[in-house]
């Protein structure tokens, strides 16, 4: 039930699996571990040892034998700080390596759920404007919601705009989130929708394949590319855009 979640934090399968069985029970022994959580018995001392390294699992004495029981899952949020500590930590040190590597115009491919959640973080560390050619919404897509939660509220602290011209399609449905999000935007004229988009922000332009009405396709692909030059026309193109459709100049 909690595999995933708790593998996602850090911990290995086999970790995983004695973590949550022994959410189950007071305490155990090894060899009920090894039945519990069903990990061959000669894996789960190895397991146990770095569970209880991780602060995660206790050792106790009943009966001249060795139990272990699980820590208070609380603990789990003081795992993910300490590592977020840890990374803090180095993460100046990661960033001048990186930034030495960069270059001034470059180029690279996103992919899936996850390529869109580094797009979407993107936008966030670029901490300008995002201008939307061919807009679906992709945002909405159910699988990101705990992700857009806090992408939304980093989004209105730093005080962005996003501006969008929807396709078409998405006539009926922009109204209830533009008022909710306050977003600028404007609809593509009919016969010109497609499952692609142009996203533009800072110094990158981002082209999407697989976009559908508030759905993302499981093998999406962006194309980011980084060109201060070539992000200032495309947003010069996206306000002629603007201009043409009803409903008023770009500001």
């Amino acid at each position: 039930m909690f595999e995933r979640v708790l593998e996602v934090l850090g911990l290995s399968p086999n970790e995983a699996k004695i973590y949550e069985a022994l959410l189950n029970t007071t305490s155990a022994n090894v060899s009920s571990i090894a039945i519990k959580s069903k990990v061959h018995r000669r894996n789960v001392y190895d397991s146990l040892n770095k569970l209880i390294e991780k602060g995660l699992v206790s050792e106790l004495i009943l009966n001249n034998e060795k139990h272990f029981k699980a820590v208070d899952p609380k603990r789990l949020m003081g795992f993910i700080k300490d590592k977020e500590e840890i990374l803090q930590g180095e993460l100046p040190e990661m960033e001048k390596r990186f930034q030495k590597l960069s270059t001034k115009e470059q180029a690279y491919v996103y992919k899936g759920i996850q390529g869109f959640r580094n797009y979407m973080q993107d936008i966030l560390d670029a901490g300008e404007d995002v201008f939307c050619i061919g807009s679906k919404d992709g945002w909405a897509d159910k699988r990101l919601a705990p992700f857009t939660a806090r992408f939304y509220t980093e989004f209105h602290k730093k005080k962005l705009k996003v501006y969008n011209l929807f396709d078409h399609e998405m006539a009926g449905e922009v109204p209830e989130f533009v008022q909710k999000h306050k977003i600028p935007s404007k609809i593509l004229p009919k016969d010109f929708s497609t499952n692609s988009a142009i996203d533009v922000f800072g110094d990158r332009v981002v082209t999407f394949t697989g976009l559908h009405k508030r759905m993302l396709d499981d093998d999406l692909t962006q194309f980011v590319i980084i060109s201060q030059e070539l992000a200032d026309s495309y947003r010069t193109w996206f306000k002629m855009i603007w201009n043409l459709l009803p409903g008023g100049k770009f500001k």
